[in-house]
């Protein structure tokens, strides 16, 4: 039985709060309008039910790319609440991860909705990481997931845009700023970068190149994850960091997890090992 870091799932409290909205982002139906983007049609199918076949755990998380958690705090928390209460709510194997409001932090908000149960937080890649809400975290022992924040449309480009090219860039520049910035004053934050940081990892040699250090110092409480990669890029990343720091993560609706393609032992590593010591689960606390 494996671990899913990385999926969504619209409860009906989230879709009642999105709906009650006029302003972006808000649900029109199951038309989803966004700040700065065409409408898009949700498909219900996607939130209505989920296989969950071969997971021991699976944990949905807020979609940051709606902004969600950017909204003035009389605006995003309505939308959080109604998350937390969903999710919470969706019974065996999901777990999530929580929310929070970054435009007017509450670590004392956040330690409350934490003690709720939350496997740990997710912030958008999109806000700068406030010590109060990571202090929160490492007093608990609990890990932080970085999920690719909203990205404005690009007229004319592809449907597939944003996730190929500003998502990408995101997580590669939240990377470098946990590495340089954030690391040094928390030691023990445990983190999990989604879709693999944006390879960002394997920019090892330019950062020397250009001044940096550290290839060769794999930071084993840095974890990324897999969602929307295959074999190529999961090999060059275990070439770069080993196998583990790599854990599993579908982006389920909107993608499916990948096979790693490294043989049984580290797919074992990937989809069961390394998700219970990002999470801190028992079999590691001994």
């Amino acid at each position: 039985m494996g671990i899913d870091v990385h999926q969504h799932l619209w409860t009906g409290s989230f879709v009642e709060a999105l709906r009650a909205r006029t302003s972006p982002p808000y649900l029109d139906g199951w038309t989803l309008i966004l700040d700065g983007e065409p409408p898009y049609e949700v498909d219900p199918a996607d939130h209505a039910s989920r296989d969950t076949t071969g997971l021991e755990l699976a944990l949905v998380s807020l979609s940051s790319p709606l902004g969600v958690e950017s909204l003035p705090p009389e605006e995003s928390w309505p939308l959080i609440d109604a998350y937390h209460e969903g999710a919470l709510g969706l019974g065996r194997p999901f777990g999530a991860w929580a929310a929070t409001c970054h435009s007017e932090p509450d670590p004392g908000r956040l330690a409350e909705d934490l003690d709720r149960g939350f496997a740990g937080l997710q912030i958008p890649a999109t806000a700068e990481p406030d010590d109060r809400l990571l202090d929160v975290l490492t007093s608990r022992d609990l890990p932080l997931f970085v999920h690719p924040g909203p990205a404005r449309a690009v007229p004319g480009t592809p449907a597939w845009w944003p996730a190929l090219v500003p998502y990408v860039q995101q997580m590669h520049a939240s990377w470098h700023y946990f590495h340089a910035v954030v690391r040094p004053r928390h030691p023990r934050l445990r983190v999990c970068f989604a879709l693999l940081a944006g390879l960002a990892p394997l920019h090892s040699e330019r950062l020397i190149a250009r001044g940096g250090g550290g290839r060769g110092q794999v930071d084993t409480g840095f974890f990324v994850e897999t969602s929307s990669y295959g074999p190529r890029a999961i090999d060059a990343i275990v070439r770069e960091l080993g196998v583990d720091v790599v854990v599993n993560g579908s982006d389920a609706p909107y993608a499916t997890a990948p096979d790693p393609g490294l043989g049984e032992a580290a797919a074992h590593a990937i989809r069961v090992t390394n998700p219970r010591r990002l999470l801190g689960r028992e079999e590691f606390r001994k």
